[in-house]
């Protein structure tokens, strides 16, 4: 932690708390979730919001490329100096929500905001040309519990259900990130079926709903 602390200081980098710029310092959960992701050289990996690059060095020990997703700018050319310019990373500047995910087989391993895993999902499962392998992604702990929770399913619940299996793999205090969050995390794994179990019709109808849903939530919260 203390390391990355003055690479961001050397570098003059505030973290942007809007953005969800909580960077995971401790290395036996980064290599858990590297592990958990199960990579080999034949994987092409997306990685959301990779900030400085502290998960994106151990996926690019393990994975064939990397594709990191960012929409700070300023986060570029440090995540590419903190990975050594590796040959196998390629960067792309933007929102991940816009971004067209790849169409061919991919796993997508991230510590993503908080605050775009629902439209992130939507977005994976209902808005993209091929369902990825797996997902595994470092998020907040209650909304890894809600999607495990199938007594009391939610249409996220739901939706996630029919794409895949999801499994809390372990709880990851605040102590562990730099700036520490308000929150607990939880390392979440979705192994992801070759297609949903679902017609298509009945998707639709559940992605309109989790969209109405979404949409009053974040009416709700900027009211508040």
């Amino acid at each position: 932690m203390n390391s990355l602390r003055a690479f961001l200081s050397a570098n003059n980098i505030r973290l942007n708390k809007d953005l969800g710029q909580n960077f995971l310092c401790n290395e036996k959960i980064l290599q858990k979730i590297v592990d958990t992701a199960n990579l080999n050289t034949d994987d092409e990996i997306i990685e959301i919001g990779p900030g400085v690059g502290v998960l994106t060095k151990y996926l690019l020990e393990k994975a064939k490329k990397v594709t990191a997703i960012e929409i700070d700018k300023r986060m570029i050319p440090l995540l590419k100096t903190y990975t050594g310019h590796h040959p196998n990373l390629e960067v792309i500047e933007g929102n991940a929500l816009k971004i067209a995910m790849p169409e061919s087989p991919y796993k997508i391993v991230a510590n993503i905001p908080y605050h775009i895993t629902s439209p992130l999902l939507r977005h994976v499962f209902l808005e993209s040309k091929i369902i990825p392998i797996s997902m595994t992604l470092l998020i907040q702990r209650e909304v890894a519990e809600k999607i495990c929770d199938v007594n009391k399913a939610g249409m996220l619940t739901i939706l996630v259900h029919l794409f895949g299996e999801p499994k809390i793999i372990t709880h990851v205090p605040p102590k562990n990130f730099l700036p520490p969050p308000k929150v607990d995390s939880s390392v979440l794994h979705i192994n992801c079926f070759n297609s949903p179990i679902a017609d298509s019709q009945t998707i639709e109808e559940i992605f309109k709903l989790t969209k109405i849903a979404f949409s009053k939530k974040r009416k709700k919260i900027k009211s508040s």
